[in-house]
């Protein structure tokens, strides 16, 4: 069962270390996942209210115009907000790319397409991470929407073998970066296909059977609030998944990753599918 937090715990934004009164769970590879406390623990569901207290976030910066990177653009489009795409190259070489696959998006070099954004999104191949310069995106909010895919990044030991989850190897690279983990576990196609944004024609409350959830999980609590309001925003009930570290049960081969999963569903698989 999922509750909320207690006081205590909330305080600090409903997530801590394992230790007294707190629990752990570990995944089958190895990686462990913190939890708050067994008595009421949990992932914690977005706050119905944040938007009327958070800054509105309305521009973000998509890194990366293949399918996954158009399609997130193109949902963010379709939604209001403004949307900078840029690609490892000058924008000139994706400004034709954009405007016929992602209309109404601004190509820009990534320098100046981070530079004005609110939230940015990586949807770059994840062996390229090393590419990206930690200064662009110091005390940015950043989320991280790639997968280490072997056959197509090849066999990086870092991934492979540590017992971190991919979006901390990430975030240990990006240095101060608020890195949040979310839109790796949907397929591109499903992220237009699927969504029910609240207003549309094809609009679903919070919370509704028809409405898919996405799990969020990050370190930094203002950057998660961001991520999940995105979340929402785009048509998907976020589910507050904890701390960075807890993303590993959102990667490949996990009940997450691969299910089409309601905000309900999500939250049990975040417990159910691990091995204490």
């Amino acid at each position: 069962m999922v509750c909320a937090p207690s006081a205590g715990a909330a305080a600090f934004g409903g997530w801590v270390s394992a230790g007294a009164g707190r629990s752990a769970v570990t995944l089958t590879n190895g990686k462990r996942l913190i939890f708050g406390s067994p008595v009421c623990g949990g992932p914690r569901r977005m706050d119905p209210t944040h938007r009327r207290r958070e800054k509105q976030m309305n521009r973000i910066a998509v890194l990366g115009v293949g399918r996954v990177g158009s399609a997130i653009a193109r949902a963010a489009l379709a939604v209001g907000y403004e949307v900078n795409v840029a690609a490892s190259g000058p924008a000139e070489e994706i400004a034709l790319l954009a405007e016929i696959v992602i209309p109404g998006a601004r190509a820009r070099d990534a320098a100046d397409a981070v530079a004005d954004a609110d939230v940015i999104v990586l949807a770059i191949p994840l062996h390229k991470y090393r590419t990206l310069d930690p200064e662009l995106f110091a005390s940015r909010i950043v989320v991280d929407a790639m997968n280490y895919w072997e056959p197509v990044d090849g066999e990086l030991a870092e991934f492979r073998d540590a017992a971190l989850g991919s979006s901390e190897v990430v975030a240990r690279h990006l240095g101060t970066a608020r890195v949040v983990k979310t839109l790796n576990h949907i397929g591109y196609h499903d992220l237009e296909e699927n969504a029910r944004p609240t207003g549309s024609q094809a609009g679903s409350p919070a919370g509704a059977p028809a409405r898919r959830a996405l799990a969020v999980a990050g370190d930094d609590r203002a950057a998660v609030e961001a991520a999940m309001a995105l979340i929402d925003r785009l048509g998907f009930d976020p589910v507050d998944a904890g701390p960075l570290r807890n993303g590993a049960a959102l990667e490949p081969g996990t009940a997450i990753f691969t299910g089409v999963l309601t905000r309900d569903a999500v939250a049990e698989a975040l417990g159910s599918a691990l091995t204490v």
